[in-house]
């Protein structure tokens, strides 16, 4: 069987697009019964990524797909726009960490730079280094950083390098002073491990193994402490379910131990996607040696979603009866959750964003955001319980904070917003003043000066308020006639924070309207909107996508054959389950390297660390869950679904590529429409992390430049003929 591109006419500008589909996937069906209900799986067999069969169809659905994607009108354009917006900044910096020393570590990419490189500079004003190039550590391979850790004193850092965005590779170690390597490299790792506080040993946790596709490979993983100058192979296990059973670490949990410099404590923490931590403490000094006495610090019943120290408190977050989460503080010295006291009660307009907290020797700081998109500041002094809200130099949708240490007065806050660039200043707490510390540099968007933001509450299914962003250009007229990229997520308390983002603001640029609504799942309004989206409440999150649409199309912004709809990841359920309940909504869906075979996802490895989140297939009320938001199981024959782009990464080893394969098969032979249906395959790539900024730019324009052509944008449309 063939997918049909078009009904009536061929294409006469673009080739490509006049080519007929490849064949229909192999098909090899399963059947399943879950608590006595039978779902028939006709696509079991793409599970198998290594059959010849298989692998021949995405290799032919990936050629189609990107002859297609590359000959609409204007992806070209939209990559032009995009380089050229890009050179206009000298260089941009992320991920800034300080050392004790004022040394400062981080990222920096100029436009010629494909991969973002390592530097540090002595201090603001300091001259810059290089530290290291991935583009130049082996002539011929592909690398990138996929994340860094400077010690404490700022004499060394550890960082961990991939190939084709596997984000599994091997972690190195440097002198900064020499800039030279230490013979070891550790491998089956990510990132940089964490340093103790000797500043020579650091803590990290490899994988069992390197294949992406052994389920094994993730399961009973084990802590271990490096000792900087020796051999990998003399690296010493500290925590884990091997060492500690009595503690009930579980398989799919990873289990990470360090040292809090400010408590004097040693942290054994038990990972998942569990937003509530499992944690348990030691002394220090028992870090390393046999039987460590761990105590419970936190239990996920606590509900404690993140904590930081000084040298007296343990500072933790909780929703543990409140919904939009509360501070609170208790001793180092004897750290009890049950005798804790509140530092900082709950606010029924604002939720913590509870990644943004840092201590400094004068306090505490804490961001507070009002659904998501409008978030301020705060200050706890040093052995107080008065907060202050601190005046920012600007309105901001979103901050993000660094401190130095816990004995240092230093904190940079950064800035920005859906049209306003990130910026970046110094807090004096004397003073109580900002200064601009820029680290990237300035640069210009004229063509992004007229857009208007407008923020709006959506009511939903329930009645609930949905709050939905809006982005377009001024003067814009509501006679339904705009193209409309509705992007969205809704899982692990994740928040749509307001992020400027040229690539996408091009789409206002063509007449079109930006939305992001913040649905269900997602931690816009505290940990109950997290709640009110996962497990058996997930379809909140799509019925609040949908919610918004058809307040969009009310409003007159747009129609439904105007809406294209965009999420990723676990945003793939959002999308999926969006255009299989509502096809006649949406004119396009694209789920990226998406999760759209939520009942089988605990069949690949990384499904079983997700459980917390989703649920499992083994108690009956969240099997039913699953699959109901599995989008593969709800696509229907003889349905008339939207334009659809399907994607995946072939190194993904957080969203198996065979999920979205079996999607977009199914979704192939059950579609009436005769709009296309797409699977793109990415073989150099995985879930999105360390692609390359070409590769980037490439595939925001794919979904662009599709969501343009099917949504009838001027300018995206091929020239037609009469069909021969």
């Amino acid at each position: 069987m063939k997918t049909p591109l078009f009904l009536t006419s061929l294409l006469a500008s673009t080739a490509a697009l006049a080519q007929s589909g490849p064949a229909a996937a192999p098909s090899v069906s399963a059947t399943d019964t879950y608590f006595g209900v039978k779902v028939e799986d006709p696509y079991r067999n793409l599970e198998n990524l290594q059959d010849p069969a298989v692998a021949s169809w995405m290799k032919a659905q990936s050629e189609y797909a990107r002859q297609t994607l590359n000959a609409i009108p204007g992806w070209q354009k939209l990559i032009d726009q995009m380089v050229e917006i890009d050179k206009r900044k000298a260089a941009r910096v992320t991920d800034l960490r300080v050392a004790d020393n004022d040394r400062y570590f981080y990222f920096k990419s100029r436009p010629e730079d494909q991969q973002p490189k390592l530097y540090y500079r002595e201090g603001y004003a300091g001259t810059e280094t290089l530290l290291f190039d991935p583009e130049a550590f082996e002539p011929g391979k592909v690398y990138n950083i996929s994340g860094f850790a400077p010690s404490n004193d700022g004499s060394k850092v550890s960082f961990g390098i991939t190939e084709k965005g596997a984000e599994l590779g091997r972690m190195l170690i440097m002198d900064v002073k020499t800039r030279k390597l230490y013979p070891e490299q550790i491998p089956l790792t990510r990132g940089g491990g964490e340093w103790l506080p000797d500043n020579q040993t650091l803590a990290y946790l490899p994988y069992n193994n390197g294949d992406l596709k052994d389920m094994a490979a993730r399961q009973n993983t084990q802590c271990r402490l490096h000792r900087v100058g020796t051999h990998a192979s003399q690296d010493q296990i500290v925590f884990s379910a091997q060492l500690y059973p009595k503690l009930g670490i579980k398989p799919a949990e990873y289990p990470y131990a360090g040292i809090d410099r400010d408590t004097k404590l040693a942290y054994g923490l038990l990972y998942s996607v569990d937003r509530y931590l499992h944690a348990y403490y030691a002394p220090a000094a028992a870090l390393g040696k046999p039987n460590i006495p761990w105590q419970p610090l936190f239990r996920p019943a606590d509900e404690v979603t993140n904590f930081i120290s000084d040298d007296r408190y343990i500072y933790f977050v909780t929703s543990k009866n409140t919904p939009r989460q509360k501070l609170m503080r208790m001793p180092a010295a004897k750290p009890d959750v049950a005798t804790a006291e509140v530092l900082v009660p709950e606010n029924a307009a604002e939720a913590i964003i509870d990644e943004q907290l840092k201590t400094t020797k004068d306090g505490l700081y804490f961001v507070r955001s009002r659904n998501g998109v409008q978030a301020k500041l705060y200050f706890v002094p040093k052995n107080s319980k008065t907060v202050r809200e601190l005046k920012l130099p600007q309105a901001a949708g979103r901050l993000e904070l660094v401190a130095k240490n816990a004995q240092s007065s230093d904190l940079w806050v950064t800035l920005g917003g859906w049209t306003s660039d990130r910026r970046r200043y110094r807090y004096n707490p004397a003073s109580r003043q900002f200064t601009p510390e820029p680290l990237s540099s300035e640069a210009q968007y004229p063509e992004f000066a007229d857009l208007v933001v407008e923020e709006v509450l959506v009511p939903s299914h329930d009645g609930v308020q949905v709050p939905l962003s809006l982005v377009y250009k001024k003067g814009l007229k509501r006679d339904k006639s705009a193209p409309t990229l509705m992007v969205g997520y809704g899982a692990y308390s994740r928040v749509m924070e307001p992020t400027f983002m040229p690539p996408f603001l091009l789409w206002t640029q063509e007449g079109g309207v930006l939305a992001v609504p913040h649905v269900r799942g997602g931690g816009e309004l505290g940990e109950a909107w997290h709640k009110a989206g996962q497990k058996t409440t997930k379809p909140n999150t799509w019925k609040d996508l949908i919610a918004c649409a058809e307040y969009l199309t009310k409003n007159n912004y747009t129609a439904p054959g105007k809406i294209a709809i965009n999420g990723g990841s676990a945003g793939g359920i959002l999308i999926g389950r969006a255009m299989t309940e509502r096809p006649d909504l949406f004119a396009v869906a694209i789920p990226e390297v998406g999760c759209m075979n939520s009942v089988r996802m605990e069949n690949s490895p990384n499904g079983p660390v997700n459980v917390p989140e989703f649920g499992t297939m083994t108690k009956e009320d969240e099997a039913k869950a699953l699959l109901e938001m599995d989008a593969y199981h709800h696509l229907k024959p003889g349905t008339s679904y939207p334009a659809t782009l399907v994607t995946a990464g072939f190194n993904d080893p957080r969203v198996i590529a065979w999920q979205p394969a079996k999607f977009a098969a199914r979704l192939q032979t059950s579609n009436t429409s005769g709009k296309p249906v797409l699977f793109f395959t990415d073989y150099e790539a995985g879930h999105g992390m360390g692609d390359s900024r070409l590769k980037q730019f490439e595939s925001i324009a794919d979904l662009m430049a599709f969501g343009l052509w099917q949504t009838n944008a001027p300018g995206f449309q091929p020239n037609k003929v009469a069909a021969k």
